[in-house]
């Protein structure tokens, strides 16, 4: 057990959580305290004692669903006829009579004999025979092979075609209109154990679409628990064939503050979102405490030199200026285009919810024309409807809709190019793909002049920086730093550095 918890501490460190050895140790004493066959108390004991974000409990959730799946000879992965024997578990139901084979086992089960026992496991809700189905529709339909390196999401494909969940799904809700239609459900028929508590005990007639509506999501509920039965079993014998290192390697997913704002999918955007809020006030709170404490500045030579006659001209006691502590006065320029748009839109939110650290925020976004959105935030409720309302409400289209770098700085020098002082800090957003336009840096250059700082963030890898229609060395050049901002973790580093 202490193997498996070693290896599993390990593949949390490496999907990024903060694990620190005491907190190792607090895990493996409270293994200590619990019945190793009480598989949900290890799983929430390990998870309050490793876990500090909600956020991370994804992570926690995969690698522990590796390192602590059920194993066994049984979950190998081989060839030859799928069969109900000892090598899949318990007989399921309906397949007592089956006469055994030459081997011992029970003889295969065909693909129609698997359909008839999902229509029942669905139909009745019974928990054992729907992990019987799935033992046998992963060892009948997902063409699991030794050694192979594909991840389970393609088992998990090939197996659910197979089944076909959605013919099932709509015969079950086709044979309970016509069990709806005949005679009256009395509460001492079996039938009415099988129907679900929707028709329990209802009058015959045609179901009304609520009815209809509540036992489709009854049967859907089922069917997400066969996905699930079906996702542990491939998991199982994954683990068994590969081992549990090389495939929590395979299927580790990223935490929400490394997921790259371009390539993340709906669900990691989803999960960016939640993520966003509490790191803002972690943030907030941090940069505060930041200002407080930083009361020394650079060495107060004069001063110094001056204690140091006390004690024989020896400076023991060094004298530091007291710095004077300046908000400050934030400018951002952001491309919402295409793909950066999730980019910007994170940027926007993590400025505009630490605000109280700058003495003032202005807003501005662009594609190939220019819009400042300012007072879209003042006037909502939240960021998350600014953001929202700026994607609908901005004059950010000047001709076609493709980026143009070049005109859309130039406007904003033109219009308010005079308002930049030297208390502002420029922050300029975006890939720098230009789509082949002139690139205008004389802009960023005279910005540079005007303001206290300029700073341009790329969500684009450092690498892809000047390929193709990259222009970023021309405005960088201009610029006190430009920063890969590929992720919440490195925006919220970038901040840090900012105040």
């Amino acid at each position: 057990m202490l193997d498996i918890l070693t290896g599993f501490v390990s593949e949390l460190r490496q999907a990024g959580l903060p694990v620190s050895v005491a907190e190792e140790a607090d895990a493996a004493e409270a293994l200590g305290h619990l019945r190793l066959e009480d598989r949900q108390a290890i799983k929430f004991a390990l998870g309050a004692t490793l876990v500090k974000s909600a956020n991370h409990w994804r992570a926690f959730d995969t690698a522990f669903e590796i390192y602590f799946s059920m194993r066994g000879p049984q979950f190998s992965v081989g060839e030859g006829d799928v069969s109900a024997g000892p090598e899949l578990g318990p007989v399921p139901a309906g397949l007592e009579g089956r006469g055994p084979s030459s081997t011992g086992a029970l003889e295969p089960v065909t693909a129609e004999e698997i359909a008839a026992m999902l229509f029942k496991a669905l139909h009745e809700g019974d928990q054992m025979l729907l992990g019987a189905v799935a033992r046998l529709a992963v060892a009948r339909f997902s063409g699991m092979e030794a050694g192979r390196p594909v991840g389970g999401t393609y088992y998990l494909y090939r197996t659910l075609r197979n089944l076909d969940l959605d013919g099932v799904l709509s015969r079950l809700v086709a044979e309970a209109r016509a069990l709806a239609g005949g005679a009256a459900m009395s509460e001492d028929t079996d039938d009415q154990s099988q129907a679900g508590p929707v028709l329990r005990g209802r009058r015959p007639g045609q179901l009304t679409a609520l009815e209809e509506r509540l036992l489709e999501d009854e049967y859907r509920a089922r069917i997400d628990e066969l996905k699930k039965e079906i996702e542990a079993e491939i998991r199982r014998r994954l683990v068994a064939d590969r081992g549990a290192e090389a495939l929590a390697r395979s299927v580790r997913k990223p935490l929400p503050e490394d997921v790259e704002f371009m390539h993340a999918t709906r669900d990691e955007l989803e999960a960016m979102r939640k993520a966003i809020a509490p790191l803002t006030r972690k943030l907030a709170t941090r940069l505060a405490r930041k200002r407080r404490h930083l009361r020394r500045g650079a060495l107060d030579f004069r001063s110094t030199m001056r204690h140091s006659l006390s004690y024989g001209g020896v400076p023991v006691e060094p004298r530091f200026k007291h710095p004077r502590q300046v908000k400050p006065e934030i400018w951002v320029i952001a491309d919402i285009s295409g793909s950066v748009a999730a980019f910007a839109r994170f940027t926007l939110h993590l400025v505009y919810a630490i605000a109280s650290q700058f003495s003032k925020v202005r807003s501005f976004v662009f594609i190939d024309g220019i819009d400042e959105v300012t007072g879209i935030f003042d006037r909502s409720d939240s960021v998350s409807e600014a953001v929202h309302r700026v994607n609908l409400e901005a004059d950010v289209v000047w001709v076609d809709g493709h980026s143009d770098y070049g005109h859309a700085l130039t406007v904003f020098y033109e219009r308010w190019g005079h308002e930049i002082g030297p208390k502002a800090t420029i922050l300029l957003l975006g890939d720098a793909r230009n789509n082949y336009h002139a690139s205008q840096s004389w802009v960023v250059r005279e910005l540079s002049n005007r303001a206290r700082r300029v700073y341009w963030l790329n969500p684009e890898p450092r690498s892809y920086w000047g390929s193709g229609d990259s222009i970023l060395e021309q405005y960088a050049q201009f610029c006190d730093a430009a920063y890969e901002c590929r992720s919440l973790r490195q925006l919220e580093a970038f901040v840090e550095h900012l105040v």
